[in-house]
């Protein structure tokens, strides 16, 4: 600590207090409005109630196999109980698992313990249970955590709270990206746009289908993320049901599990080692770190449109972008996002190499990993929100747009050429090449040009007309297709007024 500062009081910021003002991350700080909606899945608190529901929901699956006649059938208000227990699953709940887990040092066994304290004070809970629904649930407390390892507790509860996550949270903010970049290229759909390839003016475009090119590469991704199967298994210690069998030999214990992990709405694993492998979770973050480049490209993108004045962004009434510059409006939100993805990415890809690998039939490193799960996520849904944001906050500036357009007559080079070399004019592009490369020329210039090439007339006065806002071959009926099915269909309709006729007979003949 520099002699000039003063030490901290830990008093000053105890546990009680812990606050986004005393929070070690920035998801629970800083960003802590932004992630409250991961916190129903992904917090502590969270996994200890998915803990506490595959627990009770494997009793109950237990106490609904005939063959398995310990405890005795259950009545209504024995399995009313348990559901109130899930249902209700409190805060205070939680804080007793955790006393309890002080005592064990061992997280699940603590939560087995908490359950057996709730099924044995049953009748002092729910004074209306009979005493038939008290005595089951006082034998069944036997039953909870029948032939488990702990890892057939925590992988169904982290696959239920990725399932979750992905459907209530992520997928929400990724499917409205998707749908506002498909509305944004159908809106800007004609805004005809300079490109940029290797940073140098290149071939117009439309700003539309610049977007669209992006709501496109989302899909891919999207649709993988979405779809992408969730895992479970429950097959005991090393995965051979080695304790199910020495307790009910004659049971088909892989017809229970199979339906049982089914029943949580997962997909069943069924040859695996004490642990799920987790290969589903490298492909679920593959897929959710190929969306987050898209829009980290995006981001980028969108930054130095803005830098080029394509973009204004609109002021927000007691926002300051600069402690000097009273001026300035800076991209905020697309740097919020780019930042994040980052985090996120790195987090991700850390997760998809990390967990899949585990020593013989299990270590206990992937523990640890797991819990950063949410960490991940929560860095990809806070980049989501700050880019849907920006680009909320961004207009387009048409003038700036046709102003940078017009002033490169250059780019009309290469329609030129092309024209020239479907009339089989002779070293067609080295002509143009050395008309144009290295050179700002100017409107005039370019029409000397064209007027002596010997071409016919219809094709001459079709580059006579030709102007940079004109030149964007079908990029406009590509923006307008996007979302619409795509393909080859984007290329036809009225896409040809800006195109010379040879070159349009030319595609007529193909």
């Amino acid at each position: 600590m520099s002699p000039s500062s003063p030490a901290i009081d830990p008093s000053h910021v105890d546990d009680s207090a812990l606050s986004p003002l005393t929070a070690v991350s920035p998801l629970d700080g800083r960003y802590a409005g932004r992630t409250r909606l991961l916190r129903s899945f992904v917090s502590e608190y969270a996994l200890l109630r998915y803990r506490t529901l595959i627990e009770l929901r494997w009793l109950q699956k237990l106490a609904s196999e005939a063959d398995i006649d310990t405890p005795a059938p259950a009545g209504e208000g024995a399995m009313g109980f348990l559901e109130d227990i899930i249902d209700n699953f409190s805060l205070a709940d939680a804080e007793r698992i955790k006393t309890i887990e002080k005592t064990t040092n061992h997280d699940v066994k603590a939560v087995e313990y908490f359950l057996r304290e709730r099924l044995s004070k049953a009748v002092a809970i729910a004074p209306e249970l009979d005493a038939q629904d008290s005595k089951w649930l006082n034998d069944a407390k036997e039953m909870l955590h029948f032939a488990c390892t702990s890892e057939d507790i925590n992988n169904l509860s982290f696959a239920s709270m990725l399932a979750d996550a992905r459907q209530e949270a992520l997928l929400p903010s990724m499917r409205r990206l998707l749908q506002d970049l498909r509305e944004f290229a159908r809106t800007y759909a004609g805004s005809a746009m300079l490109s940029r390839t290797h940073g140098q003016p290149a071939s117009p475009t439309t700003l539309g289908k610049e977007m669209a090119v992006f709501a496109h590469r989302l899909e891919s991704p999207l649709d993988r993320f979405a779809k992408s199967p969730i895992r479970g298994k429950f097959n005991g210690a090393v995965g051979n049901y080695n304790a199910h069998l020495a307790a009910w030999p004659d049971i088909d214990w892989p017809r229970i599990s199979r339906e049982f992990v089914a029943g949580l709405g997962l997909e069943w694993n069924s040859h695996t080692t004490q642990i799920e492998p987790h290969d589903f979770i490298a492909e679920l973050f593959h897929a959710l770190i190929r969306f987050n480049l898209v829009i980290l490209d995006l981001c980028r993108d969108m930054w130095s449109y803005i830098s080029l004045g394509y973009f204004r962004q609109r002021p927000v009434q007691g926002e300051v972008g600069s402690s000097t510059m009273p001026h300035k409006i800076n991209p905020i939100d697309f740097e919020n996002a780019e930042g994040n993805l980052g985090i996120a990415n790195a987090l991700l890809g850390h997760l998809a190499e990390k967990l899949p690998i585990s020593r013989l039939q299990r270590d206990l490193s992937d523990s640890t990993a797991l819990r950063n799960i949410g960490v991940a996520l929560g860095h990809s849904l806070i980049a989501y929100e700050s880019c849907l944001k920006g680009l909320s906050r961004a207009e387009v500036d048409e003038d700036a747009l046709a102003g940078d357009l017009e002033g490169q007559v250059d780019v009309l080079a290469e329609a030129i050429q092309t024209v020239m070399r479907r009339h089989g004019i002779e070293n067609s592009y080295e002509k143009l090449k050395s008309l144009t490369r290295g050179r700002h020329i100017d409107r005039k210039a370019l029409e000397a040009f064209i007027e002596d090439l010997p071409i016919p007339q219809g094709d001459k006065d079709a580059l006579l007309r030709l102007r940079p806002r004109l030149y964007i071959g079908a990029a406009k009926e590509l923006a307008l297709d996007i979302g619409l099915g795509g393909g080859t269909e984007a290329l036809t309709g009225d896409a040809t007024e800006s195109v010379p006729e040879s070159v349009i007979d030319a595609k007529n003949e193909l």
